[in-house]
């Protein structure tokens, strides 16, 4: 099938599509192989790009399945499982064995199975081996968090674990993304949503590890020909919550963690299913996809990261006759102008053959969800797509060719053993003035350790029939935060400290006041026992550090994150009743208190429906300047310096610069936490415990205030029946 030539004489990849004779095309000969692995599958109807497992699965059936490309014959490599759900698999760097993904029932999680297969004949060897299991606990689990009751995202759902999207890893191991982790995705209030985040085992389905702590989604991981596995990864630190899914890579130990490609973009909102090109280090292919509705089905764009990679210059559409310019759905370029569609042409599953040809699941022009739309395809730059297979009965995925590839370099894990016990990590910065622009040398006096602290399912509401909002802000932060303390920052921009380990940790530069001149919206995990450093603010991971002489820091011991002025630890529950409260009530309600208050503001700590009187006149007249993330594409892009936080925030310029209050002499311990709260953006609950409605306020569990180990726990402090 070939795109129609126009009037310039260059293949059109805007111009209608036409479907050639399957005659002209040698599949065999085009994918250089004799044979391909795809999965046989229904189409997922999923209300995300996440939730196929929540509220996709409605549709049993189908295999994994071998493809002999000199004959057209098809085998079912597992017909003894030809009843359950096959989801994403891999195929050995040897390729001798396949690990993929099952769903037995509805009630029950994917779980992680293997074969072995003959790679010459395409035939399996041997029985399937299941190599993760439920917990021990499921059935309580699932008894205690099942709310498939509330109809919609969680009408098929029953908060039972899931095991997906497994890969193998050159050192024997598989990772994997689980919901073992058990987070609520942060912008799905009611909990119908669960997070699923990396994890690993050995290759016999030991040692089972959690990779990472995200508190939101990561998915459909992949080896590199480096060694390392790259993902992608959803995540909204003070950014709107539709906006960056995007590609990431870690060692295969979980340590490492950088970004590859996406977290500025706004359009595509989702970047899924990234792979390597062969060959070329800094190139990828990947699916360019909507948030909702679908199931990470969308455009095909190959992306260069040698190009500025806080732009969309890395792109390149290799199906550029369909896009994603907004929520929901697609658009596609028909008749010399944009439209949005819900049908075909979609594409799913890029596999690389080269940086010009792909192999893709593909649906010409069937609804998104139809349950037999997707076919096997074989797509090129230029514009020819030819088919390489079609199931009138059900869809097909995942085209695979059947060869062995060479294995990738093992990445040995060396982790500080002994910062490894103390479950620690730790952080070099070279200079924090590289790349932050506008700020002055010598302005950034401390870096401030901050936590974005995912929500356990544990938190969920059991005491009446509604859910209640687990909200810990009006409309600022959907995440509570807490901050592990400052570290100093020396004058040549070079800073040396230990972070907690298995953590969401991101920085905010300081200046001599405590107020925020630039964050990192973003955030990493870092390892127990890991080092690693980085060489400014805002830096892309092509950026090499500076030369000419050590940095300060560097010939220090790093410290401890160190309190504040007035606290007596760094570890501070960012808490608005208990940290920011009693700073009004000691210099603020003398002025705005409740009866007549000045500028009619009311700044008293009277309890409201939800929050206080005080918080919610301090937002609603936007005093404090930050992004909302629970807004749809709100602060993607990059934000320079001041953008947001103390020096932009309304509140604290009244207290410095305000004539009516250049007697106040606020304290710098209490200006600090003021300041501090702006720039944790503004959030009012310190953890996601306790009863929030202002009806239960004679409840023992009525908005308690939590302590610090409390606040990061993902474990309830009280028991079900004492919530």
């Amino acid at each position: 099938m070939r795109y129609a030539v126009c009037l310039a004489g260059v293949a059109c990849s805007l111009c209608a599509i036409a479907v050639g004779n399957a005659s002209e095309f040698d599949a065999r000969d085009a994918v250089g192989v004799d044979k391909l692995v795809f999965v046989k599958r229904f189409t997922y109807h999923s209300s995300h790009f996440y939730t196929d497992f929540i509220d996709g699965c409605g549709r049993y059936g189908g295999n994994l399945c071998v493809l002999d490309l000199r004959t057209g014959k098809v085998a079912d490599l597992i017909p003894e499982m030809k009843d359950g759900i096959f989801g994403r698999f891999d195929l050995h760097f040897d390729a001798n064995k396949i690990v993929f993904d099952w769903k037995k029932a509805p009630r029950e999680g994917f779980r992680i199975f293997e074969i072995d297969i003959d790679p010459i004949t395409g035939r399996r060897t041997g029985e399937a081996r299941q190599l993760t299991f439920p917990p021990a606990d499921e059935e309580e689990r699932i008894k205690k968090y099942d709310n498939h009751k509330n109809g919609g995202t969680a009408r098929m759902y029953f908060h039972q674990t899931d095991d997906m999207h497994p890969c193998y890893l050159p050192d024997g191991g598989i990772v994997f993304t689980s919901t073992r982790c058990e987070y609520g995705t942060l912008c799905d209030a009611p909990d119908n949503l669960s997070t699923a985040v990396l994890h690993r085992i050995d290759g016999d389905g030991g040692n089972m590890q959690q990779l990472t702590n995200s508190p939101v989604s990561e998915f459909s991981p992949s080896v590199m020909e480096d060694g390392r596995v790259l993902y992608t990864r959803w995540e909204y630190v003070d950014k709107g919550q539709l906006g960056v899914k995007c590609l990431w890579a870690m060692r295969p130990d979980g340590s490492g963690t950088a970004e590859i490609y996406g977290n500025d973009i706004t359009f595509p909102p989702t970047f899924l299913h990234g792979r390597q090109i062969p060959g070329q280090s800094n190139k990828f292919v990947m699916l360019g996809t909507p948030h909702y509705p679908q199931s990470g089905i969308g455009t095909v764009i190959r992306i260069d990261t040698t190009k500025d990679i806080r732009t969309r210059a890395p792109m390149t559409y290799i199906t550029p006759h369909v896009d994603i310019r907004q929520e929901p759905g697609w658009n596609h370029f028909e008749n010399g102008k944009w439209r949005k569609h819900t049908r075909g042409p979609l594409y799913m599953d890029p596999f690389p053959l080269s940086e010009d040809r792909f192999l893709v699941a593909y649906n010409p022009d069937k609804e998104w969800d139809h349950p037999r739309a997707y076919d096997l395809y074989l797509i090129d730059k230029g514009g020819a797509h030819e088919k390489v297979y079609v199931d009138r009965k059900i869809s097909c995925w995942q085209p695979t060719p059947l060869k062995a590839r060479e294995k990738p370099p093992v990445i040995p894990s060396m982790p500080d053993k002994e910062l490894a016990k103390k479950n620690l990590a730790v952080c070099f910065v070279q200079d924090i003035y590289r790349g932050m622009e506008g700020i002055k040398r010598g302005e950034v006096k401390y870096i401030r350790v901050m936590e974005q602290i995912p929500r356990p399912w544990d938190c969920r509401r059991f005491w009446d029939d509604v859910a209640h909002t687990d909200l810990v802000s009006a409309n600022t932060a959907l995440a509570a935060k807490a901050m592990h303390g400052i570290v100093p920052v020396y004058e040549d921009g070079s800073a040396h400290f230990y972070v907690p380990a298995d953590r969401n940790i991101y920085f905010q530069a300081l200046d001599e006041n405590f107020m925020e001149l630039q964050r990192e919206r973003t955030y990493v995990n870092y390892r127990p026992g890991e080092r690693r450093s980085c060489v400014g603010c805002h830096e892309k991971p092509s950026d090499l550090p500076p030369t000419g002489g050590t940095a300060i820091a560097m010939a220090k011991t790093p410290v401890m994150p160190g309190p504040q002025p007035g606290d007596t630890t760094g570890q501070q529950v960012i808490h608005f009743p208990s940290y920011v409260q009693p700073v009004l009530d000691r210099h603020c309600i003398k002025c705005h208190g409740a009866d007549d208050p000045a500028d009619d503001l009311d700044l008293t700590g009277a309890l409201t429906e939800v929050f206080s009187r005080s918080y919610e006149n301090i937002l609603e007249r936007d005093l404090v300047v930050t992004y909302r993330e629970a807004s749809d594409w709100e602060g993607t892009p990059y934000a320079p310096p001041k953008t947001i936080g103390s020096h932009a925030s309304g509140l604290i310029k009244a207290l410095r610069e305000g004539e009516q209050h250049k007697d106040l002499n606020l304290p710098i311990a209490d200006f600090a936490r003021l300041a501090t709260w702006v720039d944790a953006s503004g959030v009012y609950y310190g953890s996601y415990w306790g009863r929030r409605l202002l009806e239960y306020r004679d409840h023992p569990n009525f908005r308690p205030v939590p302590t610090f180990s409390e606040a990061i726990s993902t474990v309830n402090p009280l028991p079900v029946d004492k919530r």
